[in-house]
């Protein structure tokens, strides 16, 4: 190409009018046969089925196939072993785990008063001091100390005998008390009334009433007496959700007397067979509240002369002996008929169901001893006393 012939303009330059010197082109290697490039050992793959290759890639696929893709759609699923189900715990080892704390207190001051000594006075006045601190009262520490002490000053006596002897008494004073909650079926509806302090427990009480009410077969409504907690009217149509059970209920504030008759006159149109009515927990000092409580019976009188046929009173066991001027109290402005006591597996004080027994001997209808429903169960004279003195269950 001569000097004086003009350059040729590349792409950029004639889109953008601008000049651009060539550029020649890179001289092409001539090779006279290709090279394989070389290969090192361990990159290797070795020829493999494509089956095996995917699963070494990805042992774990995020979805496994379906059974029927695998094994065919007329091929019969696999059987899966099923999880081993836990058996039921018995109502006896229940009792016995919750007064646990109960029954240690008592039986490791037993040992170690009673390991290689001989009995005397001193023995028996540590003995009560045991037995009151375990909030079995004055009248059953004298009582249990009385009967140890019969025929064995002087006499070593074993830990074991001790406890027995502690078993017996205490069921000789629970026995009178212990009486299941009958409901008169000629009463339709048979009115239980549930009365306790804040915290007690006593709407969840309701709650499992009934639904032991309804394995029975009985027909059941709950009234949203306790006015006061919005939580506790919530709470009551779970249960009554839980149960099937009716719940007749107002708004928070509302006249815990007149949504207390209101129930009843439903309860009675229905035929139902219990209406349970809960109310407001109230402390048993509160003259103000006490009376309100005390409107209820009368208002729900105006119905049926005769209801409530029940009123319980609802007891927590860890007040030890605050649960003395509870029962005092309400047995006056209710007309307490039964006690319940809860949260026995919570405290080393479950002997205050003893002295409550010794003291007032108020039919003891029921004993908790945990959250749910067959941890509430009727109460027993006899299982009580040996699970609180840490012996076994009779044959």
């Amino acid at each position: 190409m001569s000097e004086t012939e003009p350059k040729k303009r590349g792409f950029f330059s004639k889109l953008f009018g601008l000049e651009e010197p060539a550029k020649p082109l890179p001289p092409v290697e001539q090779t006279p046969e290709a090279v394989p490039l070389p290969v090192e050992p361990e990159s290797q793959i070795p020829a493999e089925p494509v089956a095996e290759i995917s699963a070494e890639i990805s042992p774990e696929p995020e979805a496994p196939l379906a059974p029927e893709i695998l094994l065919g759609e007329d091929a019969p699923l696999p059987i899966v072993a099923a999880e081993p189900v836990q058996p039921k715990r018995s109502w006896w080892r229940r009792l016995t785990e919750g007064l646990s704390r109960t029954s240690s207190a008592l039986t490791t001051g037993i040992a170690d008063l009673f390991t290689k000594r001989k009995l005397d006075a001193a023995t028996l006045e540590d003995l009560e001091d045991i037995l009151i601190q375990a909030d079995l009262g004055l009248a059953t520490a004298s009582r249990v100390a009385k009967a140890v002490g019969e025929g064995r000053y002087d006499k070593q006596i074993e830990p074991d005998e001790v406890k027995a002897i502690l078993a017996r008494e205490v069921e000789a004073i629970l026995t009178p008390v212990a009486k299941p909650l009958v409901v008169d079926a000629t009463k339709k509806p048979f009115v239980i009334l549930m009365v306790g302090v804040n915290g007690s427990g006593k709407t969840t009480t309701i709650g499992k009433l009934a639904a032991k009410f309804r394995a029975e077969g009985k027909s059941v409504m709950l009234a949203a007496g306790d006015t006061f907690r919005a939580a506790a009217i919530e709470q009551l149509k779970v249960w009554g959700e839980r149960t099937g059970t009716e719940v007749v209920a107002g708004n928070q504030g509302a006249d815990a007397a007149g949504l207390a008759f209101e129930a009843l006159q439903k309860a009675k149109a229905a035929g139902t067979d219990v209406l349970l009515i809960d109310t407001a927990g109230r402390l048993q000092n509160k003259t103000g509240l006490m009376a309100e409580l005390a409107k209820v019976v009368r208002v729900i009188q105006k119905l049926d002369p005769e209801a409530p046929h029940a009123a319980l009173l609802v007891l927590d066991a860890t007040v030890g002996q605050n649960a003395i001027s509870q029962v005092e109290v309400f047995r006056e402005t209710a007309g307490v008929t039964g006690l319940v006591m809860t949260k026995l597996d919570g405290t080393a004080r479950g002997g205050i169901l003893v002295a409550l027994a010794a003291q007032f001997g108020l039919p003891v209808h029921f004993i908790g001893v945990g959250e749910s429903v067959d941890d509430l169960e009727p109460f027993q004279a006899r299982d009580f006393a040996r699970a609180v003195a840490g012996l076994g269950e009779m044959a």
